[in-house]
């Protein structure tokens, strides 16, 4: 059997989702038990030049849901300055990334195998595939801002480890 579009996508974002939920609620439990105020880590950056956590979560909903509404559309942009979201409402973001992607379908998800996806940035437009999109382009994108952010919790003594960032793991029945 082959993998389908779906498998790679849609299956692949809930899993990062559910452990992206899964180590906020953690840290969320942990900054608190600590004193460690949530709107700071919110603020946090690994690093001058990085963008904070909440930008990292941001795009951990615009490179899962985002994704495959730019796969539906045709195209996908960065996202924009959205609202400053406080910890608890990075939560709901997540949590509404995945009832989201609950919503796709995976007949239709897999009937949009070979549909041009254009990335666009500024003057530039990259095209792609949705498969090449999802393999090449958002789910790398996906992982570098999970782990940026499961970095930051880290970082402020979240009790998590890699199991946390894994999620539900798909095992053969």
């Amino acid at each position: 059997m082959a993998i389908s579009l779906y498998d790679i996508s849609v299956a692949t974002y809930l899993q990062v989702l559910d452990g992206v939920a899964g180590f906020l609620d953690k840290g969320s439990a942990n900054c608190t038990q600590n004193d460690i105020d949530l709107d700071e880590v919110v603020e946090t950056r690994l690093y001058p030049d990085m963008l904070s956590f909440r930008f990292q979560l941001v795009s951990v909903a615009h490179h899962s849901l985002g994704s495959m509404k730019g796969i539906e559309g045709g195209t996908f942009s960065p996202p924009g300055a959205g609202e400053e979201l406080d910890f608890s409402g990075l939560q709901n973001l997540v949590a509404e990334a995945r009832d989201g992607l609950q919503q796709f379908d995976r007949d239709t998800v897999d009937a949009w195998e070979g549909k041009e996806v254009l990335f666009q940035i500024g003057g530039n437009k990259l095209p792609f595939t949705a498969e090449d999109f999802v393999l090449s382009f958002s789910l790398p994108n996906l992982h570098f801002h999970a782990t940026t952010a499961y970095d930051i919790l880290r970082m402020n003594g979240a009790p998590i480890g890699k199991r946390d960032y894994l999620g539900q793991m798909r095992l053969k029945a």
